[in-house]
């Protein structure tokens, strides 16, 4: 092989760049929505420079049929996006802010990366990393004010005399069962004891 034709092998080769495959899913309610939702996903993705989109394939919603599902009545849809991107750099920077539920590098069949590249992608996902462990710590501290909140308001409620059990109509459906439970089999036991009365008697 000549000096040019390796020289503009390479370059063809960087003006290619990584040929990825993106797998997005979402989840939720109603179908429609969560179309809506991974359309404008992935639109969102093809405004990315340094990433152009070769195709695009959306797969309607299908309801989750699993029962140890907690919620019901949800759906999911995915979409399957093939796309050409600059970088390795770039590619980890989308995996870490999209968060796919898949990626697969389809070209090239090696890659060569650099010292300072490496250092840049580890550095970018660090950050991302404290960012959403900061995310997680101030979400559950809010939580856990808002626990102690509802807490404080329940004991004023109590004390005033109030009742929450409207609050609770599962919790009260289950007490009121057992408690259903137990009066039957106390009164089984009482007619077995007063029918056993009568038999001696007799």
């Amino acid at each position: 092989m000549f000096l040019w034709q390796y020289c503009l092998r390479i370059i063809n080769l960087s003006k290619m760049g990584i040929r990825v495959l993106l797998i997005f899913e979402v989840l939720g309610r109603p179908p429609e929505h969560i179309k809506q939702a991974l359309e404008k996903v992935i639109e969102t993705l093809g405004e990315i420079k340094g990433l152009k989109i070769i195709r695009k394939e959306f797969h309607e919603p299908k309801l989750i049929d699993d029962e140890k599902a907690k919620a019901k009545n949800l759906y999911t849809a995915f979409a399957e996006v093939e796309a050409d991107v600059e970088t390795l750099n770039l590619v980890f920077g989308i995996v870490v802010k999209m968060l796919p539920a898949h990626v697969e590098i389809l070209k090239p069949d090696e890659l060569r990366l650099k010292n300072f590249d490496l250092s840049s992608v580890l550095g970018e996902l660090a950050m991302n990393i404290h960012r959403y462990d900061d995310i997680a710590k101030a979400i559950m501290m809010e939580r856990n004010k808002m626990i102690e909140n509802i807490k404080k308001m329940e004991d004023k409620i109590k004390e005033l005399g109030g009742n929450l059990d409207f609050l609770k109509p599962e919790e009260n459906k289950k007490e009121g069962k057992k408690k259903e439970d137990k009066e039957n089999k106390k009164k089984e036991k009482e007619d077995k004891v007063n029918n056993k009365e009568k038999k001696d008697k007799k």
